[in-house]
């Protein structure tokens, strides 16, 4: 199955312009969504999920016209929102087992099954009797991708899920999604790269409700190669190089700031190089998210906005 967006658009009455004609072409497997918070990302997701409805645009999945039989989606749609509330004094057994009944599995002893085969395909089995109030971040997020597996999904939608995740939390939980893409659509909405070079086959970049690019994650890493250089700097000359070079991202190395610079001949950059004492780089896809934000990643459309990003290094 395959997902595909024609023209959607959305602009809520207070005139925010959240969705501008943003067409996708989502196969089955991982796709990632990048971008910043307020890109647009979480009313795509919505909209998908036929949370909303857009004020124009056609979303099909298969056989099914998203926007007119919503019910038909929902029966075949697993969905993880940003934030979501959780009865913390009833243990994760007994809730599963309850949203289960809501889905539909009226039968005990196939219920009784279905729950636990969750709980353990999420490796909760051992928490199940555990109160929710008291799970971790990352065990709240497993549990919720397991009331999402409920009926068995085709589509499943997780939007921002390790947000806030410790190192192994996040891990585990992006093992888990890696296993659901292998016989269903997924796609992860995130603002953080890292999760979508680790997981994702195909992605693309939202920004201010429009697509700026799609590709495959290493096909858009490519089209950087040669062009991204790497100098350390004093804090003190951070300014002045933002204003002469096209600074893609800064970190704080051992005291002194490690700038990467985009240097691209073929958009009219003079020279073969930055400057002296730069060192070329590999690119990785967190050079190709911010030169896509800034209008000069040779990937899709040009149109981006200004942003900056200033990293440290622990």
């Amino acid at each position: 199955m395959q997902l595909e967006i024609k023209g959607l658009s959305k602009t809520y009455p207070n005139g925010t312009r959240a969705l501008h004609d943003v067409s996708l072409q989502i196969p089955a497997g991982m796709f990632g969504l990048l971008g910043p918070n307020g890109a647009g990302k979480s009313t795509l997701m919505r909209t998908i999920a036929t949370l909303q409805d857009p004020d124009a645009g056609s979303i099909q999945f298969g056989d099914i016209d998203v926007l007119r039989d919503k019910d038909e989606l929902r029966a075949t749609l697993g969905y993880l929102p940003q934030e979501f509330g959780l009865y913390p004094k009833v243990s994760a057994i007994k809730l599963l087992d309850h949203f289960a009944v809501l889905e539909g599995l009226l039968d005990r002893r196939e219920r009784k099954a279905v729950v636990e085969a969750l709980l353990r395909h999420t490796n909760l089995w051992r928490a199940r009797k555990v109160k929710l109030g008291e799970y971790s971040g990352g065990m709240r997020q497993r549990f919720g991708i397991a009331v999402a597996l409920l009926g068995n999904p085709k589509l499943i939608i997780v939007d921002e899920p390790t947000a806030g995740l410790d190192p192994e939390e996040r891990v585990r939980f992006l093992n888990l999604l890696a296993e659901l893409g292998r016989e269903s659509v997924v796609i992860l909405s995130t603002h953080i790269v890292d999760d979508v070079a680790e997981l994702c086959s195909r992605m693309a970049i939202i920004d201010q409700g429009q697509i700026k690019m799609e590709s495959e994650p290493l096909a858009a890493i490519d089209t950087l190669r040669g062009k991204v250089w790497r100098k350390l700097i004093e804090h003190s000359e951070l300014e002045s190089y933002r204003e002469r070079y096209h600074v893609l991202s800064n970190r704080l190395v051992l005291g002194r700031n490690a700038v990467r610079v985009l240097h691209d001949p073929e958009l009219g950059d003079v020279g073969d190089s930055p400057g002296e004492g730069f060192e070329s780089v590999e690119p990785d896809l967190e050079d190709v998210y911010f030169a896509t934000l800034r209008g000069r990643a040779a990937v899709e459309s040009p149109e981006a906005t200004e942003r900056g990003s200033d990293q440290e290094v622990a």
